[in-house]
């Protein structure tokens, strides 16, 4: 079973256990399809495409050392680490109670390659060079020092390592950031400035050997790679 079943199984497969964020970012209850459609004018197919270029980065039977910041609840990723098994996986995040529901699912799946640490993505707790992978879902929107927050992922990785994951942007959507910016920033889910696509590419430039950057609605979805020897 390719890497795309497995993963659309699982999503399906949620049923109670999810958690209305679980169902949200996964498009996959009513209430999630719901906030999918009015929010971020995705269906599911949509929502997949996304999900799915922002884990093309990690590539089929990868073994390396693997860093997921923010985990959340894992609902993105442990159907994805089931198929690395040979993958040694660190799964960080700021929030206890997000963590928690990670490394239950994980325990629930069997997975026994990943080891869990609550931190601060703006001060990594690892050494220069620690990792072959730093992938980030859904997180530098919310991420308070964004700045520092970019650093440290590019610090932590090894020369020639892949950076990948996706986050919100500013200026494809009108009706997102509509909402971005009258509810989610206010309640505090998000966190300002926002990139714009424009913006990100800059970044990633000055930063990165190689980008490829991809907008899906207002999700930019990206895979860079750190100058070898850096």
């Amino acid at each position: 079973m390719d890497r795309h079943t497995v993963i659309q199984s699982a999503y399906r497969s949620l049923g109670k256990e999810a958690t209305f964020y679980d169902g949200m970012i996964t498009c996959s209850t009513f209430p999630g399809k719901a906030v999918c459609s009015l929010v971020w004018y995705m269906d599911q197919e949509t929502n997949t495409r996304y999900l799915e270029r922002a884990l093309s980065g990690i590539p089929d039977n990868f073994s390396g050392k693997l860093l997921e910041v923010p985990v959340g609840t894992g609902v993105l990723t442990m159907p994805v680490y089931q198929t690395l098994p040979e993958a040694e996986i660190t799964c960080l995040d700021y929030s206890a109670d997000m963590m928690a529901m990670a490394r239950n699912r994980a325990e629930g799946m069997g997975l026994r390659n990943i080891r869990f640490q609550q931190g601060d993505v703006g001060k990594l707790p690892f050494a220069d060079g620690s990792f072959d992978l730093v992938l980030s879902l859904n997180g530098f929107h919310a991420f308070p020092d964004k700045e520092a927050a970019y650093q440290e992922t590019l610090r932590v990785l090894k020369p020639g390592g892949i950076f990948c994951g996706c986050f919100y942007i500013q200026g494809e959507n009108r009706r997102t950031d509509w909402f971005i910016d009258h509810i989610y920033t206010p309640k505090g889910f998000f966190t300002p400035p926002y990139e714009t696509a424009e913006s990100l590419r800059t970044r990633l430039e000055a930063m990165y050997a190689q980008i490829e950057l991809e907008t899906v609605e207002s999700m930019a979805c990206f895979t860079c790679r750190k100058e070898a020897g850096v």
